[in-house]
């Protein structure tokens, strides 16, 4: 009976893919913060109907990357300056709380995870890859999500986590804060591999506070959440 009713492989679905490709430029910044999104250009763009289009910016839009506003369409999300607090204080909140349990629960594997995250994160540096270390420091902060043994902070997590992406890379525009935030990373890899949680904790509370203090501090798109969205089409 075990062997008759294994799971079905079935290919991944036309918004499943749409999903992802735009997730991926609206992170990149290949979609600008409060740009216009044409179902129509996209569909062409993607070559694809523009149902899975739709259904794939509805699923966006609960993850927070797009705004669907009534009269005019779809948009890149954008945020105010104090929405970015609270998107940090969110990430404080859960990505401490996750820290935390993995390193009690599974500091082996955690350690081994954060090991290969760091050491891509050095070679992307090296060759000036700035997108893969991008990519790169998404994953670390996943780490404590995938070895801390609880699916429903991590599923929260999921929930937002293209955002802080999406944020980081307007960050990755100051060299000086992607130097501190990857020396800050690397001693909180140091931390969880002595299993040392407060040092590990400290390092993340410092971390998330820079980051929070740059927003306010130099990222002037940001603000674009407190004007009218822009009227220029998705490409």
């Amino acid at each position: 009976m075990g062997a008759a009713l294994k799971p079905i492989e079935r290919p991944e679905s036309l918004t499943e893919s749409t999903v992802k490709r735009l997730r991926a430029a609206i992170v990149s910044g290949d979609l600008e913060l409060g740009q216009a999104l044409s179902e129509r250009q996209l569909a062409d763009l993607l070559q694809v109907s523009k149902t899975p289009v739709r259904e794939a910016l509805a699923q966006l839009r609960l993850e927070g990357l797009v705004r669907i506003l009534p009269q005019r369409g779809a948009f890149v999300f954008t945020l105010s300056q104090q929405e970015v607090v609270e998107i940090c204080e969110l990430r404080q909140a859960l990505e401490a709380t996750a820290l935390r349990i993995a390193i009690e629960r599974n500091a082996a594997a955690f350690g081994q995870a954060l090991a290969a995250v760091v050491q891509r994160m050095r070679r992307a540096r090296a060759r000036g890859d700035v997108r893969a270390y991008l990519d790169e420091d998404t994953r670390l902060h996943e780490c404590f999500f995938a070895h801390c043994g609880n699916s429903l902070m991590a599923w929260n997590y999921s929930m937002f986590v293209g955002k802080i992406a999406a944020l980081r890379t307007h960050l990755a525009q100051k060299p000086q804060h992607t130097e501190l935030s990857f020396e800050e990373h690397e001693a909180m890899f140091d931390a969880v591999l002595r299993r040392d949680a407060l040092a590990a904790l400290s390092i993340l509370d410092v971390h998330i506070a820079r980051t929070k203090e740059t927003y306010a501090a130099g990222v002037t798109d940001i603000a674009a959440a407190d004007r009218p969205p822009s009227r220029r089409t998705g490409t």
